[in-house]
């Protein structure tokens, strides 16, 4: 079984559009409007943003998450960068490696959770 798509509530399409491109780095994927519904590629899932959809909190993992922050840098943070646990083994992470997560709003006021791994110092 693998995960193929994960819905989150998104009043504004355009204005969705804007942030999570800015975010991820990558232009949407599909938009249907009419209905009403926005895709990004997630390497093979499919990040939905739909006005009839209920608020998620999602985790994305990103490579840096200084860069990621600057890129939505009018985003409200809701916590700043921190590490949340060291990895001894690769159970959840990869071993020698601390977990760094980071929280912010998207635009419709869904929190965003940001996960970088970073080779333990």
């Amino acid at each position: 079984m693998r995960l193929v798509q994960v819905a989150q509530h998104a009043d504004d399409l355009e204005r969705a559009a804007g942030f999570y491109r800015a975010l991820l780095g990558t232009p949407p994927a599909a938009v249907f409007d009419p209905p009403g519904l926005l895709f990004f590629d997630l390497d093979g899932v499919r990040l939905l943003l739909e006005r009839g959809a209920p608020s998620a909190l999602i985790y994305l993992r990103v490579d840096d998450m200084d860069a990621a922050l600057a890129r939505v840098a009018d985003a409200e943070v809701v916590t700043p960068p921190r590490v949340i646990f060291t990895h001894d083994d690769d159970t959840l992470g990869p071993a020698g490696h601390d977990e760094w997560q980071a929280f912010v709003k998207d635009p419709d006021g869904n929190t965003v959770g940001l996960v970088e791994h970073r080779p333990r110092a």
